[in-house]
């Protein structure tokens, strides 16, 4: 038999093993990043062009290399942090394996340039495609600069599985904030196609947050502290009323090192109990500090996985920490024992709280003009209300399309639909009186028996399909700002809003970039109240990333109508009154799906006297027993 096993050359196992560390223009920020802090830099510069495809620069003051070093620093395996297998259990350095720029400079065109502290002349290596290309003096600054250019030129197949210039940026910005808040005393800059992102200056962890985050961080947060023989706790938690509808201000860093790890975050999940809503994630940056003999980090290629000798009691210090600060700086709710109770005067009904009046108005009428198609009403907005007879006209041609088009179908039916029956019952509304059950849900008797309408989930169709016409077809109207709103957001959400402004324009929204993740609201959807522009665009992005991550298969447009849809739904304080109950019964017959709700609840139910004849009248068999 012939032989068939080879030794691969080092340039294929170079590509290979990229593909473990260097996945994308992301990994090689990181790799390079964290090498600077190994190098002991007290100022590091990130510079970016086309999301890192283009141009991934880091600058950085650390100790600079030889010239025998900034060659062999591009072999396999070849790593100043480690001598000795022991070395594995004593490890206080980022990197370690040697393997990042071997495999970056496998799938990219590298030069490095570096010059050690004390010495005159620095040194300048030419790689690509991992081949030695030049290495000659030049004249350079203290320190080490690294290019990597056309990250996968000779990988076109990887390339080409990139994605977007913004999602690649929004990975690459996630790495640089791990490092940045990993080391709050390192001044770090960011810069991407010529603009500046962060530029952060040293201080201590609270600090970074507020400059990572945005200075409204700065009154949000609980520091945390402990300190045992096992394991030492510091960093911050946010408070409760804070906490968010997706992931991604959690941070978790061992010895300077960022990770992941689900049974920490459970710990500090336990620690919010009865504090949060199931839906809520808990925001923090906690900062572990650990024996290195007690951890193992080298089982995971990016190395954000770590295996404890004492994770249960890691878990318990950790709970019982975050716990502590919560109710050392009184977040969680107490019982207030000086209280004189005779001050609390309990509100009859929520029918019975005094409203606002509000004016109502008309802006599309017109008594010239004739044959309009009706327009719908919602509540606390500017629509007007239909004709009756119009509607009873369209509610009549709707159940002839829907017999037409159930006909039409494979199976027909033989008798009346219950949509059929909905539609007759709602063409004659001076027969409704509708009245509120409870939990959302409103009744109407008629003379043929009884509707049900479930209040949230119809808004929120009638809302969610107004939404897709807008960003389809018809924008929404704006209402002016008198006096510019500005809304400042985290560097993660602030990208989202960027992505989404040509669809917020068309739901009403009129935005305008302002500079260090804020934007200003020169313009609001008319049916916003003046003052909730912030909380409106915060709720929306929040839900938006919600619906990315459970629904990423739906258009982008169909996503955002169901979030501003789902927000506007949640922001309904007052209680429906029943004339505005029987309009938003109409829109919703009005609607191209009125019987079925986003999540697929109900919204229309009808049931006729037998029906409820027999709901309320026992069994013969159990009368006669």
């Amino acid at each position: 038999m012939a032989d068939i096993i080879r030794l691969l050359s080092d340039t294929v196992a170079n590509q290979i093993a990229a593909g473990e560390v260097i996945q994308r223009p992301a990994s090689a920020v990181k790799e390079l990043m964290e090498n600077a802090v190994d190098a002991g830099a007290r100022r590091i510069h990130l510079v970016l062009k086309d999301a890192g495809k283009t141009l991934i620069q880091i600058v950085d003051d650390g100790c600079g290399m030889s010239e025998t070093d900034a060659r062999l620093c591009f072999e396999r395996h070849a790593t100043s942090k480690l001598r000795a297998i022991d070395d594995l259990f004593a490890l206080r350095t980022m990197g370690f394996r040697g393997e990042a720029l071997a495999s970056v400079a496998s799938v990219a065109q590298v030069e490095l340039r570096t010059r050690p502290h004390g010495e005159e002349v620095g040194f300048r290596v030419l790689v690509e495609g991992g081949q030695h290309r030049a290495q000659d003096q030049i004249a350079t600054a203290e320190g080490t600069s690294i290019s990597v250019r056309n990250l996968f030129y000779n990988v076109p197949a990887r390339r080409n599985f990139l994605k977007s210039d913004p999602v690649e940026f929004r990975h690459v910005q996630e790495e640089f904030i791990r490092v940045a808040l990993a080391h709050p005393e390192i001044h770090f800059e960011f810069h991407h196609n010529d603009n500046q992102v962060f530029d952060l200056r040293p201080g201590n962890l609270r600090q970074r947050i507020a400059g990572v985050f945005g200075k409204l961080y700065n009154e949000r947060l609980v520091p945390v502290e402990e300190e045992t023989s096992i394991v030492r706790v510091e960093g911050y938690v946010g408070k409760p009323e804070f906490a968010k509808k997706s992931r991604g201000e959690q941070y978790f860093y061992v010895n300077g090192r960022f990770i992941k790890d689900p049974y920490l975050h459970h710990a500090v999940n336990a620690a919010f109990d009865s504090l949060l809503p199931g839906d809520a994630y808990p925001s923090y940056w906690l900062r572990l500090q650990v024996d290195p003999a007690s951890i193992d980090v080298n089982i995971h290629p990016t190395k954000t996985e770590i295996k404890f000798s004492y994770d249960k009691d890691i878990y318990a210090i950790l709970r019982s920490a975050v716990k502590r600060a919560i109710g050392r700086f009184s977040v969680a709710p107490s019982l207030d024992f000086e209280q004189e109770p005779s001050f609390e005067v309990p509100l009859a009904k929520l029918d019975q709280i005094p409203r606002q009046p509000e004016i109502r108005i008309n802006p599309n009428y017109n008594p010239f003009r004739t044959g309009e198609e009706p327009k719908r009403f919602e509540v606390g907005s500017v629509r007007s209300t239909p004709d009756r007879a119009e509607t009873r006209q369209w509610l009549h041609m709707h159940r002839e399309e829907t017999t037409i088009r159930q006909s039409e179908s494979l199976i027909i039916p033989s008798a009346e639909t219950s949509e059929q029956r909905l539609l007759r019952i709602f063409e004659d509304l001076d027969d409704f009186r509708f009245v509120h059950v409870g939990q959302g849900i409103a009744s109407a008797s008629h003379p043929e028996g009884l509707v049900l309408i479930h209040l949230a989930g119809a808004r929120e169709r009638v809302l969610y399909e107004d939404n897709l016409r807008y960003l389809s077809s018809k924008p929404a109207v704006s209402q002016q700002q008198l006096f510019p709103v500005q809304v400042q957001f985290n560097p993660n959400d602030y990208l989202v809003v960027c992505e989404l402004l040509p669809e917020l324009q068309k739901l009403g929204f009129d935005l305008a970039e302002f500079g260090g993740n804020t934007l200003v609201v020169q313009g609001r959807p008319a049916e916003l109240d003046a003052g909730d522009e912030s909380s409106v665009l915060h709720e929306l992005v929040e839900r938006f990333k919600q619906q990315t991550r459970d629904s990423a298969t739906l258009p982008v447009h169909e996503r955002l109508a169901r979030s501003f849809a789902r927000t506007r739904v949640q922001r309904q304080r007052s209680p429906f009154a029943s004339r505005e109950i029987r309009q938003l019964a109409i829109d919703l017959l009005h609607c191209e799906e009125p019987f079925a709700g986003l999540s697929g609840e109900v919204l229309l139910r009808s049931f006729d006297s037998n029906q409820l004849q027999n709901l309320i009248q026992p069994n013969r068999s159990t009368q006669h027993a």
